[in-house]
């Protein structure tokens, strides 16, 4: 984890925030300067500078699938989301 990097503090407890959901592999949050009435922010556990980074199959898909997931776990899953 880069000692920089605010997402890897979020994600491993260091800088607190507003958890909506997690598992062992991403970490859901609520946005501190929210641009809408629900925005959550969905993020990897393992840092990742860029998408060039991303070295495990199945990571991204498997994102959007927590997304989804967290979306429907708010009740957004029919009003959308993105």
């Amino acid at each position: 984890m880069p000692d920089e990097c605010l997402f890897c503090k979020i994600a491993s407890g260091e800088i607190p925030a507003t958890v909506v959901d997690q598992n062992e592999t991403f970490v859901a949050f609520r946005d501190i300067a929210a641009q809408a009435p629900e925005h959550v922010l969905v993020i990897p556990r393992e840092h990742i500078g860029s998408i060039r980074e991303v070295k495990q199959d199945g990571l991204l898909g498997g994102m959007l699938g927590f997304a989804r997931d967290v979306a429907a776990g708010l009740g957004l899953a029919d009003r959308g989301y993105r």
